[in-house]
């Protein structure tokens, strides 16, 4: 498994994360039903391979099925310490429907996972508003409270989810708060990374020493929907594809990756060990490029 360092956390990270939002939500993505005893039991499997692969970055939410992702990672990880020698990193969020009580959503995960803190509570947003992002870090906002939390030991790290790359996104980044950010981005969605600019979140996260982490990176199905649309015969599995376009950005510390297979799981972690699988962004994106040239990374 390869490791990185989690921005400025100092964390050490498996590059694939485990994505919990696939253990609670009932038909993400394809048919599924976190209650269904089969279907339970090869969330264990996959779990259970991971942790025996290395992967050792495990991402819930609360707001995943009502808090069964968090249950049954809780259930999983109970009593191991550590995955490929690293000790886990397991990352959950809070909702802005929680701002009166952080504190609260907090508790009732941390009973759900089994745990006394943390290593990353995340603001859990998909578009922030201008509003609410003042309100995030006005006087006893949200990052106030989180930070709050920090101090006592409760967490030991806090980031934000986004699915933008807008001025709220770059707000939350030079803020000052926060440790992380877990930004959208994949084949399809790169607007956190233009290298040709350069632009958008991920460098400024950057800048800024933030953790990054990734989601949505195998699109969550809609590449392969618009492939069987355009192409009906088409027969090429192109999930180990996208997962490289994204462990190739050299921005991205974890890419999450929702997997409820073993066999899935198996292949993800051959992913991370496959580095010459790698291919070049910078090439890739250039408008004139090398007679004979790959974008193939060297």
């Amino acid at each position: 498994m390869e490791y990185a360092t989690f921005g400025g956390t100092g964390a050490t990270v498996s590059r694939i994360g485990f994505g919990g939002a696939t253990l609670g939500l009932t038909n993400y993505v394809s048919a599924f039903d976190p209650e269904d005893p089969g279907d339970r039991a090869r969330m264990f499997e996959a779990i259970e391979v991971a942790l025996d692969g290395g992967i050792n970055y495990y991402d819930t939410a609360p707001g995943y099925g009502n808090g069964a992702s968090e249950q049954v990672l809780g259930e999983a990880l109970q009593g191991v310490p550590t995955s490929g020698g690293q000790p886990l990193f397991v990352a959950t969020k809070v909702g802005y429907g929680a701002r009166g009580d952080v504190r609260a959503s907090l508790e009732a995960s941390l009973t759900r996972l089994r745990r006394d803190s943390v290593d990353l509570l995340q603001l859990h947003g998909e578009s922030w508003t201008t509003q609410q992002t003042d309100d995030i870090l006005s006087p006893r906002g949200m990052a106030e409270q989180l930070l709050s939390l920090k101090d006592e030991g409760l967490v030991k790290h806090i980031g934000f989810t986004t699915e933008d790359n807008n001025d709220s996104a770059y707000r939350m980044i030079a803020s000052g708060v926060f440790d992380t950010i877990q930004v959208c981005y994949n084949l399809l969605f790169q607007h956190p990374y233009e290298p040709s600019r350069p632009f958008g979140a991920m460098l400024e996260a950057d800048r800024h020493g933030l953790g990054i982490a990734t989601m949505r990176t195998t699109t969550s199905g809609t590449f392969q929907r618009w492939v069987q649309l355009v192409n009906p015969a088409n027969t090429f599995d192109y999930s180990s594809a996208l997962v490289q376009f994204v462990l190739s950005n050299p921005y991205v510390d974890v890419a999450l990756v929702g997997m409820r297979d073993a066999d899935v799981v198996r292949a993800n972690v051959a992913l991370a060990d496959d580095l010459d699988g790698r291919i070049g962004l910078d090439a890739l994106h250039e408008k004139y490029v090398t007679p004979g040239q790959t974008g193939r990374a060297q």
